[in-house]
């Protein structure tokens, strides 16, 4: 009874194995070929993603689209919830979110700050307001006569569009 036992918990009389009768034990790892194989494939695909990681152009543009559309957006809903009139006035490079035609009185962030965001060169409009039903007005306009046509910015980085409807004040 030693005997087997002895030849079934120890190889060789060395150490224990921890096996079941009859299954084999593998050795564990790679290849040599396994490994260069998989270092192969990793680089090429490193060599393909790796300028998009490093090009930023493409986020930025998505990021400035994104925050227009928020704060155009955003100016509706203030209008609407504070009963007011929210002016979106376009100065150079940016545009602010102001309770006057002369922007004397800011509209704060949600973050506390001054509701400001800039556009990208080229991108250039009229001041416009939106009223307290979220209906958009050209500055000159006097309610509840609105002149305000429908509105698309081209952004020129990556074609996109932001519109806003006449008649809703929907941004999209």
């Amino acid at each position: 009874m030693r005997a087997l036992l002895h030849a079934y918990f120890y190889r060789d009389g060395q150490r224990p194995v921890a096996k079941l009768k009859g299954v084999r034990v593998h050795k564990r790892g790679f290849t040599l070929v396994e490994l260069v194989g998989v270092l192969i494939v990793v680089s090429i695909l490193a060599i393909v993603a790796m300028p998009r990681f490093f090009d930023t152009r493409t986020y930025n543009a998505r990021t400035t689209y994104d925050t227009s559309l928020s704060m155009l957006r955003y100016a509706q809903k203030i209008a609407i919830a504070q009963h007011t009139k929210v002016f979106v006035v376009f100065n150079g490079n940016a545009a602010s979110l102001c309770f006057d035609a002369g922007c004397s009185t800011p509209v704060l962030a949600p973050t506390r700050i001054p509701a400001t965001f800039s556009l990208p060169a080229g991108v250039t409009t009229n001041t416009f307001y939106f009223n307290a039903l979220g209906k958009p007005f050209r500055a000159s306009d006097i309610e509840p006569n609105s002149n305000f046509a429908k509105t698309t910015f081209v952004l020129p980085d990556g074609g996109r569009t932001i519109t806003i409807e006449a008649e809703t004040g929907y941004v999209h």
